[in-house]
């Protein structure tokens, strides 16, 4: 299928799905019916050209569909079925006439209705991958290295518990608004980490994560352009991911921030991402993914790593920190503060995380142990830590990297 037709029918997707599960209700069904659309779009379209209107294309056909589906008395055939095999030949020449495309709402509400808040955290996560982000059930297994069984139990699981509810197709009350968006937020936030850093299997990133929390994202801020932290977030994914093309040398070995060569940073989306935390910090009091993406964007102006604004980013973190209890929060505060004021004042901050059970077994933990007490010359210390995150992460990439850290630190300094 042409790179074009498959981003299209991945941009469609959430829209389709949306305006169908606002008409007729029936989440799973809905879903099937978009599927073989999709399907019959991806056979057809490359030969006869897009249509028209590729969205009312698309409703119509799974429209189709699911009216047969639910008329049928053999619905336990449909997924034997196709939905292109229904439609009569000479609609497979030309596209059926387009219903009124999906209200602009339904992706967001779709979105929504993905992270209801009476799913588990995986379930919001998988749902929201395969009904928003057009990925299969075996691409999200292989992302989190689950069991496609698994996975597909889970996604039917979270869809019956949505039933179960009685929540209809709308965006939630006024007053649920702002709670349910953070919810979503985080899962979009939760997804692109992933993708950024896998954390287990033999890659680093997974570019499919990374780069479809990007564009839902983007969908979302398109939807709600005036949310600073709807903005914030899709600035710090820009201009995380920018540094992609950096984060990985000859055989997947990863090259550390300091270590990246900046010229092969994608400037494109720094200047995008700086753009848009520079107006989302005019809009109103910053949360925590405006400030995290001021500090990626404190980062990513500065031309070379010696270069870097550590005070400014310290500042940052402090205010970070007062906003988001997050453990991981302080470890990346310490490294800032090691920068500034030297690794002692790094390990001291420290101290404060050891005993959090959020994060006491964590590799990360001891991944920043150890890169502290190799800036204070404490080679024998540092090389256990190292050693001993290298034990903890289930990253291929990161043991390699972690265990090669701790390899080139002797038993004693001289």
């Amino acid at each position: 299928m042409p790179e074009r037709v498959e981003e299209l029918l991945r941009r469609q997707a959430p829209h389709v799905l949306g305006a169908l599960v606002r008409r007729y209700g029936h989440f799973d069904l809905c879903e099937d019916a978009v599927q073989e659309a999709l399907l019959a779009a991806s056979i057809q379209w490359p030969a006869a050209g897009i249509p028209e209107s590729p969205r009312g294309w698309l409703i119509t056909v799974a429209s189709r569909r699911l009216t047969d589906e639910l008329r049928s008395e053999g619905a336990r055939r449909r997924r034997q079925e196709t939905a292109f095999a229904r439609l009569p030949a000479d609609e497979l020449v030309s596209p059926p006439a387009a219903e009124e495309p999906a209200a602009e709402d339904d992706a967001l509400t779709l979105l929504f209705l993905c992270c209801h808040p009476s799913l588990t955290p995986p379930s919001q996560l998988a749902l929201t991958l395969r009904a928003v982000g057009g990925l299969t059930t075996s691409e999200i297994a292989y992302a989190f290295l689950v069991p496609e069984a698994t996975i597909a139990q889970r996604i039917s699981r979270a869809k019956q518990t949505i039933t179960a509810s009685g929540t209809g197709f709308d965006l939630p009350p006024e007053a649920e608004r702002t709670e349910r968006l953070a919810v979503v937020l985080h899962v979009l936030y939760l997804i692109f980490n992933e993708g950024h850093t896998a954390t287990s299997g033999p890659n680093l990133q997974r570019t499919e994560l990374s780069g479809g929390a990007i564009r839902l994202t983007r969908e979302v801020h398109r939807l709600l352009p005036s949310d600073g932290e709807v903005a914030g977030l899709l600035a710090l994914m820009l201009l995380t991911d920018a540094r992609r093309p950096a984060r990985t040398a000859d055989g997947g070995r990863l090259v550390p921030l300091a270590e990246q060569d900046r010229s092969r940073w994608d400037r494109q989306r720094i200047q995008e991402g700086i753009e848009l935390v520079t107006r989302a910090l005019s809009q109103g009091p910053p949360g925590p993914y405006r400030l995290q993406a001021a500090i990626a964007a404190v980062h990513a102006e500065a031309e070379t790593a010696e270069e870097t604004d550590w005070p400014q980013i310290v500042v940052l973190y402090r205010m970070l920190e007062r906003l988001s209890d997050n453990p991981m929060v302080t470890l990346n505060h310490a490294v800032a503060l090691a920068m500034v004021h030297g690794p002692r004042a790094g390990l001291r901050l420290l101290d404060g995380v050891e005993t959090d059970a959020r994060i006491a077994r964590h590799h990360r933990l001891a991944a920043v142990r150890g890169h502290l007490l190799e800036m204070a010359g404490e080679d024998t210390a540092a090389r256990e830590a190292y050693r001993e995150a290298a034990r903890r992460t289930t990253s291929l990439p990161e043991q390699r990297y972690l265990e090669e850290r701790a390899g080139r630190l002797p038993a004693r300094r001289p």
